[in-house]
């Protein structure tokens, strides 16, 4: 491995090509609409701004950036954040735990968290590993990972040594899934390349700048089996969880590749979870599940190795979800500027094809280098929409980016906000929404949650050399809706990989329950539903991990439920 260890750290990216870079940004259109979100960063207390280490060297993590997490570290049943900086480790840029207070706003709460740290981190995945009802969470690093297990009340331990989780690759995204249906949930960890920081790298005027990944050879993603309590023996004390790296076994090992982002659901209809990765300029990864502890990836036979062109694009985050409510995930990618991000629609189950051109999202006001993406329905109308943060890889002509240093300045974008007009088609309404399209940043992280209780999804964005920004959902005229969660009370924790479809006025909507996706960052696993005009819901449907598929009584709208396994009419 060339890849330096964590102490050497620092680093930027830039993807593929240059081509346009010198063009002068386009002016944003006038608003027609009200707007969705209202930025409430300062009114709730957040004051974060992602450190990403000295400038000037040009050294790729600097450019990849970092995420965030959206999680209920304590168990108030209100959401927390965690922001991280990539720094040296002994850097004074530490990493922060924010807890939400009754009121709404955030405290500070890093000081004897056991989060608060230092290094070049990368992403965030959540997840309860050790089965206790309390989220666990990983952070992934250039040059390795690091499990903090949650002690309660906001307390977390390093339990990377004692897990036997180790990664010496350079880190991006991560994802917890039970692939082998045990109950315990295992990890899946995407590495990019194998950089070498002695190698330079210029623009297209020839001029100092991030490396493309082509420059350097991709590697390979590493599984890690939840082997659960491990007793002492030989010498070696207990361990509270342990893991067994079945990278080289599952297959998973065995094809390198510049990964990204990652998705994990059931996308073949056999009940098993798959796992989705999103290259950077090279095919993507379509892991589908054998049932057998093995993993074989055939995203070129069914249909999201490359777009509808045959080219494989930068791919960098990852949105899932049922976009034309047909009970079918689809997939969305977001790619350079001079590419298109791409949307996979699903269709018959288990096959993709690239539906891009006729959803009507190439019709933007401008492009951007998409990183994290969310799907959700923001104004309820029961169509899920599309949110995406954007920021170059290679220098242009800068917009206007107040209070942005100076040095990324050529790297900032806006970000964009597309509603889906019904059956899977959309529109751009970020000129409607200047709070969160208005301002050029170099974004990164998309993580989503309901922060404030209030029934809608709102928005968590890291950009890097920049500040974390909480955006308010305030859409004036939202429809009714529901928010699920699902608990196995045999595993004591959240159902990850569960599909949960709920009826109401005859129409059927899908959500997958997972933490997983966007590009470097963990959301909130609670599914939630716009349901339009509809004040009441004739019935939710579960499907459990492991094949149960029971049915919920229906409901009033506007409400949130938590459904617990064997509760429900097996159907």
């Amino acid at each position: 491995m060339k890849l330096v260890p964590a102490l050497t750290w620092l680093i930027a990216l830039g993807s593929t090509s240059a081509a346009g870079c010198s063009s002068a940004p386009p002016p944003a259109p006038a608003a027609t609409s009200p707007a969705w979100f209202e930025d409430v960063t300062d009114r709730v207390g957040i004051n974060f701004v992602v450190d990403p280490g000295p400038v000037g060297s040009y050294r790729m993590p600097q450019i990849v950036g970092t995420g965030c997490a959206v999680f209920d570290c304590d168990g108030d049943s209100r959401l927390d954040l965690y922001l991280m900086h990539n720094v040296a480790p002994d850097s004074a840029s530490r990493n922060r735990l924010y807890r939400q207070r009754p009121d709404g706003t955030f405290e500070d709460a890093s000081a004897g968290s056991g989060l608060d740290f230092a290094g070049p981190c990368m992403g965030a995945a959540v997840g309860d590993v050790d089965n206790d009802g309390r989220p666990d969470l990983l952070v992934t690093l250039v040059g390795g990972v690091r499990l903090f297990l949650n002690l309660g009340g906001g307390k977390f331990a390093d339990a990377s040594a004692e897990a036997g989780i180790r990664n010496p690759g350079w880190a991006t995204s991560a994802a917890f899934l039970d692939y082998n249906r045990d109950g315990r949930l295992d990890l899946f960890v995407v590495n990019y390349v194998d950089y070498d920081p002695s190698v330079p790298c210029l623009g297209a005027g020839g001029e100092k700048d991030f490396c493309s990944p082509k420059s350097f050879p991709g590697t390979v993603s590493r599984l890690f089996r939840n082997r659960g309590p491990v007793p002492a023996a030989g010498g070696r004390p207990a361990a509270r969880v342990g893991f067994e790296d079945v990278s080289v076994l599952s297959g998973v090992g065995t094809l390198p590749g510049p990964g990204l982002g990652v998705y994990c659901a059931d996308l073949t209809g056999d009940g098993w979870p798959d796992v989705f990765v999103a290259n950077d300029g090279a095919p993507n990864r379509l892991w589908v599940n054998q049932r057998d502890g093995t993993f074989k990836d055939e995203a070129a036979s069914r249909g999201v190795a490359y777009t509808i062109m045959g080219q494989a694009f930068a791919g960098m985050g990852v949105a899932a979800g049922d976009l034309d409510n047909d009970g079918l995930v689809d997939m969305y990618v977001t790619h350079l500027s001079n590419e298109t991000n791409t949307l996979w629609k699903q269709g018959p189950r288990g096959m993709f094809s690239d539906r891009t051109a006729e959803s009507g999202l190439p019709a933007t006001d401008w492009r951007g280098t998409g990183f994290g993406t969310a799907v959700a329905d923001f104004d309820h109308d029961g169509w899920s929409d599309l949110a995406l943060v954007n920021g170059r890889v290679v220098k242009a002509n800068p917009e206007p980016a107040p209070g942005l240093p100076g040095f990324w300045a050529p790297y900032a974008q806006r970000n964009q906000l597309l509603a889906n007009t019904g059956g899977g088609r959309f529109k751009d309404v970020s000129a409607a929404n200047p709070a969160f399209s208005g301002r050029s940043n170099v974004g990164r992280g998309l993580a989503c949650g309901d922060l404030d209780g209030d029934g809608a999804v709102d928005l968590v964005v890291t950009a890097t050399a920049g500040p974390a920004r909480v955006y308010r959902n305030v859409c004036p005229d939202r429809g009714h809706w529901l928010q699920v969660r699902v608990v196995d009370p045999r595993w004591n924790r959240d159902a990850y990989g569960a599909e949960v479809t709920v009826t109401a006025a005859g129409q059927r909507r899908l959500r997958v329950v997972t933490a997983a996706g966007s590009y470097l960052c963990s959301s909130s696993p609670v599914v939630h539903f716009g349901l339009g005009p509809a004040a009441a819901v004739d019935a939710v449907e579960v499907t459990w991990p492991d094949g149960l598929a029971e049915q919920f009584p229906g409901c009033p709208a506007d409400r949130a439920l938590t459904l617990r396994r064997g509760e429900g009419a097996r159907r």
